[in-house]
């Protein structure tokens, strides 16, 4: 698999390994938009509550799927593609001992503290009740979402994507049945309103975690989990803890510019912050269909480098983000051009649906300048080179923070003008990112002229442009 990886030419390869994974992420987008629906069907404050718990909840899967997971992935691909599959192993073993660490830290962290966090973004009286009751049953249960997400980064290190895809698939499709049966109580269940879309999302990812597992300890042959037979290194840990610390900046980064810009909009009343909620909700779903292309990029950056192919990683990592901008940037021209077709599936509430609107119509082209700055973020973890693409996702921060403060001061500013100060703030990370890789953020102090390849590995691959 890691061998054709370095021979077989770009784009088919990238398709073939992107496509079970954009299948899967449409299924996942599906997932999120039919707990919305759920939601809207109880009413304004419970849809203005999922809007506060939104952002963390998303936190929690970037930072396992995206970050951690993202650095697992590349870990083990950069192994496999040195050809030490015992490295692999140790990765894979090592990561899923920090994962349980990782999952009760985050419970803790929301379950003591939740009150306080969705307070201080504006929630009050009934819209803080439906925050806290999805908030703190989802976290009592986030080392299912934990545990999926990084059995599914090693499957996604070893180049097999079909199994990845599949289990993620099920998963949701799984968490669309139950939270309609638990947040309405369907048959013998009972109603749990909000809350019933977060017992929906654990039972969902405990069976794809259940799955992965399953495959990784029994039918693999790329590698297997193993308890035995591995030393356990402190080195280890720290090289995942280096590089996924890093790439935790881009998510923390994205989940703090949407807290200031959600805490913005519960100022202006809650039919504002409650459409404001469904059309960044937007970005949050592309998350992952943007993922479905760069979580190929991570294993086909990861293996070239690992063999010392690093220009070739390098125009991956370039093809593999124009593609990503494209699908992101189509998609948020047309709910652009056709705003009503998102707003409308979430609220009958016609100020709500406005403001919906509003934001989709002047953010959504600049969704392609998100797609190339996280697509590349990805890819940077592939090549374990993250220090400088994350800057892009602190500059758009710094942007909305400076931005925002100085919109708050003027007793005119409307959400339209913070729609603007968003455009402005995505435009801001995509260019930023393209510019530190453009200038060689991956490649410094590689030496380019002597890549480490077989001479038939070259002849294949040159080839193979």
């Amino acid at each position: 698999m890691h061998k054709n990886l370095l021979t077989d030419p770009i784009s088919p390869t990238l398709a073939r390994l992107a496509a079970p994974n954009i299948i899967a992420m449409f299924i996942m987008l599906a997932t999120s938009m039919a707990e919305a629906f759920y939601i809207g069907q109880l009413g304004t404050a419970p849809l203005a509550g999922l809007a506060l718990a939104f952002p963390m909840i998303m936190l929690t899967m970037m930072m396992a799927g995206g970050s951690f997971g993202g650095a697992i992935a590349g870990a083990v691909a950069q192994q496999l593609g040195a050809g030490n599959r015992d490295g692999a192993e140790s990765v894979a073993l090592h990561a899923f001992i920090l994962t349980i660490g990782f999952s009760v830290l985050f419970s803790w962290l929301f379950l003591s503290f939740g009150a306080t966090i969705y307070s201080t973004l504006g929630g009050k009286d009934d819209v803080l009740k439906e925050a806290l009751a999805y908030s703190d049953l989802f976290f009592s249960g986030c080392m299912a979402i934990w545990l999926a997400n990084v059995f599914n980064a090693v499957i996604r290190g070893t180049g097999q994507m079909n199994v990845a895809a599949g289990a993620m698939a099920l998963g949701s499709i799984i968490q669309i049945l139950v939270s309609a049966v638990f947040v309405f109580g369907i048959g013998p269940f009972p109603a749990l309103g909000i809350a019933g879309a977060a017992v929906g999302s654990i039972v969902g990812f405990t069976v794809a975690g259940l799955l992965q597992l399953w495959f990784l300890m029994r039918t693999s042959a790329v590698l297997q989990l193993r308890f035995n037979g591995i030393s356990i290194q402190a080195s280890a840990f720290l090289d995942i803890l280096k590089v996924g610390s890093m790439a935790s900046v881009s998510p923390l980064s994205s989940v703090l510019t949407v807290i200031i810009i959600t805490s913005m909009m519960a100022r202006l009343g809650v039919d504002v912050l409650a459409g404001y909620g469904i059309g960044a909700r937007l970005e949050f779903l592309m998350i992952p269909l943007i993922f479905g292309i760069g979580s190929a990029s991570i294993t086909m950056v990861g293996t070239h480098f690992g063999a010392g192919k690093y220009q070739r990683g390098v125009k991956i990592g370039w093809i593999s983000s124009f593609y990503a901008a494209a699908l992101a940037g189509s998609m948020g021209l047309i709910l652009s051009l056709f705003p009503s077709l998102w707003a409308n599936l979430f609220t009958d509430v016609e100020t709500v649906r406005a403001a919906c609107r509003s934001y989709l119509q002047i953010v959504g082209p600049f969704y392609a300048f998100f797609g190339l700055g996280l697509c590349l973020y990805f890819a940077s973890q592939g090549a374990r080179r993250l220090l400088w693409p994350v800057m892009g996702a602190f500059a758009r921060l710094l942007v909305v923070a400076f931005g925002g403060w100085y919109l708050s001061n003027q007793p005119n500013a409307s959400a339209e003008d913070f729609f603007v100060l968003i455009c402005i703030a995505m435009a801001t990370y995509g260019l930023v990112t393209a510019a530190v890789v453009y200038l060689g953020a991956w490649t410094q102090g590689l030496n380019l002229k002597a890549e480490r390849t077989s001479p038939e590995i070259n002849d294949l691959a040159d080839a193979n442009p």
